[in-house]
């Protein structure tokens, strides 16, 4: 049976505008019957989306998006993911901590770029969440140093030049799989089309990754042109995957040109198998 969904979103816990709770309003409001939050390397505002979930009428999948290393574009998102202690909430722990070290080495590359911003203010946009680079992007429009979000991404924090100077410890695609499979998740590489791969680049990938456990990919996304979607479609089919649908949804103020998508899909496979909220929280 098909539902309206939407499998990628952000909150407050990591580097989107809305609280878990608001953001499950926002999803109601939309007419989704399911929502999975996945915010960036933390699992800390799940309990809270959860019960908002409960209360509203809305099945909210609790996920993550991680960060892979071998490409700085290539994310697995963790859907229906345990949120006790598990290998991968020890390694969302260990990518927190990874954050808090890394933006010392953002100020000091934005310094010599010219940019001086106070780290305490992006520390207080950040709130409760590790600082990660929206953080700083809304600090540095503030401050008058770029127009939009999106220029000061192309401009200083999306840059080889960035990736070169502020060096990120990630886990492998391996790595990441496995750690969502460990808290009974399923694994699914995220916005394929943000690799920029041509199509035999990202089929040998996509292979690849199904041999170390892929379980799905997201073919549906705001940002894949229709000719995309179709070779993402056929893309899953011919590896074995299930097909999942997301907006990347931050809110209006970090991705203006972003909002909540509804998309009708089975996510029969991912809802079912005794995945979910454990007594037991950390992440």
């Amino acid at each position: 049976m098909k539902h309206l969904v939407d499998l990628h979103t952000h909150t407050t816990a990591s580097d989107g505008q809305y609280s878990p709770a608001e953001l499950v309003e926002l999803a109601r409001d939309a007419g989704l019957k399911y929502v999975a939050v996945t915010d960036h390397d933390t699992l800390r505002g799940l309990p809270e989306a959860m019960a908002a979930g409960e209360k509203l009428g809305v099945r909210v999948i609790p996920g993550v998006e991680l960060s892979a290393a071998e490409d700085r574009h290539l994310h697995i998102l963790g859907l229906n993911v345990q949120t006790g202690h598990t290998p991968l909430s020890e390694l969302c722990q260990k990518m927190r901590q990874e954050r808090e070290e890394r933006k010392h080495r953002t100020m000091d590359f934005l310094r010599k770029k010219g940019v001086h911003i106070p780290l305490e203010e992006v520390e207080r946009q950040a709130g409760n969440a590790a600082v990660g680079r929206p953080h700083f992007a809304q600090v540095i429009v503030r401050h008058g140093y770029a127009s939009t979000t999106q220029e000061v991404f192309s401009r200083f924090l999306d840059t080889q030049e960035y990736q070169e100077n502020v060096k990120e410890c990630k886990p492998s695609a391996a790595a990441c799989i496995q750690a969502i499979h460990a808290a009974g998740g399923k694994a699914v590489l995220a916005h394929p089309y943000q690799l920029g791969y041509d199509d035999m680049r990202l089929t040998e990938l996509v292979s690849q990754l199904r041999g170390w456990g892929l379980d799905g990919l997201e073919c549906y996304y705001p940002k894949h042109s229709a000719e995309q979607t179709a070779f993402y479609l056929k893309l899953a089919e011919n590896c074995g995957l299930s097909v999942t649908a997301g907006s990347d949804f931050h809110g209006e103020k970090v991705k203006p040109d972003v909002q909540l998508q509804a998309v009708e899909l089975d996510v029969a496979w991912l809802v079912t198998g005794g995945c979910g909220q454990s007594a037991e929280f950390a992440g």
